[in-house]
């Protein structure tokens, strides 16, 4: 069998997954599952929160890696792109046995060739439109899967939705061009900016990786791009003079057409809006102006996903399913670590969010801001990897004017660096922010906040975590502290 394909049919086949606790690789597990595939595979023994999906969906897994774990019976084994066939025994065992192998997103791209498919991207935004435009897809009762980067509060806690297979759904990462794997109809790019820059040599070599994704499309294909958004409308463009045939649908504050975004109205606790197409208001519950656009965004590829099915044409969609895509838009709860509201405990909001890029900390921040006037913002942010940071430092210290209290901790590293210089980069983050900032701290671990914190937070106050590290501990032991004081 070819390595690059999937076995077809899924049903009946038995597929092994390598890191199997991952998100992405868990909600690809549960779709070939569903798609009748026998699925097993194996991790670490850490506890995550995938282990209870898992076990709900019935899908045995080993804890610990060993080449026994294989024998000659697999169809096909699929890996995160944690794990090489160098250092991990099960990989090592699948091709000594010449099991077909593919990685994580090789095998979600070899997917996507089987199925109408719509690949979300986009530098930050990616995670909530494709959250969103699930929980629109699932109010307009349409046969469709969806595949999301983070746990879905409206998919039941889990990474997937899965009600047919007429057409399938994916967030898709930009990182290493993981997601020219995949084979869109439609694609939707929420942002193009610097990021990623261990890898990408510029903005100019990231702009490259997403106009190639969307040169995938085929003719008569969609490109959905956010207006507002410079590196996303420079795609518009450039698609548009390399290939009339590609339908653009443009969404946004400056887009013209159906998904122009007017009328933005702040309340408390919730965003009102319109969009230009759709006669009914729409409302939305977390918080945000990127949140609406992200909304806009979900709004465009589920009437394009539904035109399609339905063999209307988009005015039509809009006209007969316009209240229940605003339906959708109002029922979507968040997503896990996206703005993601932990509780409340004596008078304090406790929140998480994974947002480690510049652009995406000050746009969260000032939609928490809005959404609850009148609180003191307390963020505690980890950076994530010494690239990204030493690379972006004069943005980064420049987004946390919409917080009172700043703490930052040290550099979280990714596997992939070795950390040279860290203690001066980290001093450089404190010292820059603290230029820009009057109420800066540094802890160097989150847990060396946590006495501070216990003193510092009052009634009124919103507390958040954020950035891709382990610093989300602090904010739930914290929460718990509370809590239990509150009692």
């Amino acid at each position: 069998m070819n390595s690059s394909r999937l076995p077809q049919p899924l049903t009946g086949k038995k597929i092994y997954f390598v890191g199997i606790k991952g998100t992405g690789m868990a909600a690809l597990a549960e779709l070939f599952h569903k798609a009748g595939a026998i699925v097993s595979g194996s991790d670490t023994e850490e506890i995550f929160y995938t282990d209870t999906i898992l076990k709900q969906l019935g899908i045995k897994y080993r804890e610990g890696f060993s080449a026994s774990n294989l024998d000659d019976n697999y169809d096909l084994v699929i890996h995160s792109s944690a794990y090489s066939k160098d250092s991990n025994p099960d990989l090592s065992e699948a091709l000594k046995r010449d099991i077909p192998v593919l990685e994580y997103t090789q095998a979600l791209g070899a997917y996507s060739k089987t199925i109408p498919s719509c690949g979300i991207a986009g530098v930050h935004g990616k995670t909530t439109t494709t959250g969103i435009t699930g929980t629109v897809l699932k109010e307009l009762e349409l046969p469709v899967s969806v595949l999301a980067g983070s746990a879905i509060s409206n998919f039941d806690g889990k990474s997937t939705f899965t009600a047919g297979d007429k057409y399938f759904v994916a967030e898709t990462c930009e990182y290493r061009r993981h997601f020219l794997s995949f084979s869109p109809d439609i694609l939707a790019v929420t942002s193009i900016e610097p990021d990623h820059l261990d890898y990408f040599k510029d903005y100019d070599d990231i702009f490259s990786a997403f106009l190639s994704y969307a040169e995938k499309l085929s003719n008569g294909g969609t490109l959905i791009y956010c207006a507002d958004e410079k590196g996303a409308a420079s795609l518009g463009d450039a698609v548009r003079e390399k290939n009339s045939s590609i339908r653009l649908i443009p969404y946004g504050l400056s887009a013209d057409g159906y998904f122009k975004v007017k009328n933005i109205k702040q309340l408390d606790g919730r965003t009102m809006f319109n969009l230009h197409g759709i006669e009914r208001g729409f409302e939305l519950r977390v918080p945000g102006l990127h949140n609406v656009l992200n909304s806009a965004a979900a709004a465009a590829v589920s009437a394009c996903i539904a035109s399609h099915i339905k063999g209307k044409n988009i005015s039509e969609v809009l006209i007969s399913d316009g209240e229940k895509i605003a339906s959708g838009v109002r029922n979507f709860k968040g997503s896990k670590r996206r703005s993601e509201l932990l509780g409340k405990a004596c008078g304090i909001v406790f929140m998480d969010d994974y947002g480690h890029h510049p652009t995406a900390i000050a746009s969260t921040l000032a939609g928490i801001r809005s959404f609850y006037p009148g609180k003191r913002i307390v963020v505690d942010f980890m950076s994530h990897t010494y690239s990204r940071t030493k690379a972006l430092l004069e943005d980064f210290s420049s987004s946390f004017s919409d917080a009172d209290v700043v703490i930052l901790n040290k550099i979280y590293a990714s596997a992939r660096e070795k950390g040279e210089g860290e203690n001066t980069l980290d001093n450089d983050f404190f010292v820059k922010t603290k230029e820009k900032h009057g109420n800066v701290l540094f802890y160097k671990e989150p847990s060396d906040a946590s006495a501070f914190l216990k003193k510092e937070l009052r009634e009124g106050d919103l507390f958040l975590t954020m950035g891709a590290g382990d610093n989300w501990k602090l904010g739930e032991s914290l929460y718990s502290y509370f809590k239990n004081k509150d009692r």
